[in-house]
């Protein structure tokens, strides 16, 4: 089954999906499988692997780790073109749109397009936006891009309308890793409402209680990826992973 149905039938399902991102260079070995158990367990439906910035990290060797311990789909979140691999199931083939860079816009997707097709991967079309979250992150600095002022939603929107009218599958909201705040439910709301295609939204999620909200503000995929670096907060999995499988039906 191709990972973008097997996506589109775990939102018709669970109403949302819950990723969780892993970047490589954050990897403790010794840990690792332990925290691949505890998402299994919980029911996360992919991770996402890759960074604005691998410096020691070995993108396949953590893909046939995820591998070797879970079922989990694996989906590429690639920061540069070299992030692509035949290890993993798809790809997310991730478009700058809140930037103007003509680089991170197209440039760099015709020179990834002929290493994708090589590998089999199943690239996934989708509008990237980093929205402004109260500190430079990783990804704003890498990009050279500002970010969607956070109190803009309608620049998100039209921003994201234009993705779907362009034919991309997603659109991803982005805080950025270890964002001071998450993205604004209004936000949400708004490319929600704006857009038929599913949103996204990662970077700065600490909570269940965010993750509701969010999911009740329209987002179909939710991502947390910093904040579970912490072996202290990997109990949480369990609960994030409810929240966002709850349809948005619980009591706040």
């Amino acid at each position: 089954m191709k990972i973008h149905t097997k996506i589109s039938d775990t939102i018709a399902t669970k109403g949302a999906a819950y990723f969780v991102l892993i970047d490589p260079d954050k990897i403790d070995n010794d840990k690792f499988p332990e925290f691949l158990a505890f998402c299994s367990k919980a029911g996360v439906d992919a991770f996402l692997v890759g960074g604005s910035l691998l410096v020691a990290g070995d993108l396949e060797k953590t893909i046939r780790q995820i591998k070797e311990h879970s079922q989990i789909p694996v989906i590429i979140f690639p920061g540069a073109v070299e992030q692509v691999t035949a290890e993993a199931d798809a790809l997310l083939y991730i478009s700058l749109i809140s930037g103007r860079n003509p680089e991170h816009l197209f440039g760099k997707h015709v020179l990834a397009a002929p290493l994708i097709k090589r590998t089999g991967l199943e690239p996934l079309s989708t509008g990237y936006m980093i929205v402004e979250s109260g500190r430079r992150t990783t990804a704003e600095y890498m990009s050279g891009s500002n970010p969607i002022p956070r109190h803009k939603p309608e620049i998100a929107a039209a921003t994201a309308l234009a993705a779907e009218y362009m034919g991309m599958k997603y659109v991803y909201l982005e805080g950025g890793s270890g964002a001071d705040n998450s993205v604004p439910d209004e936000m949400v709301k708004l490319v929600a409402d704006t857009c038929s295609i599913p949103v996204i939204v990662g970077g700065g999620i600490r909570s269940a209680h965010d993750i509701r909200n969010k999911i009740k503000s329209g987002a179909k995929i939710i991502v947390t990826g910093n904040y579970l670096e912490n072996p202290n907060n990997w109990s949480l999995i369990q609960e994030f992973a409810e929240a966002v499988h709850s349809r948005g039906n619980i009591d706040l």
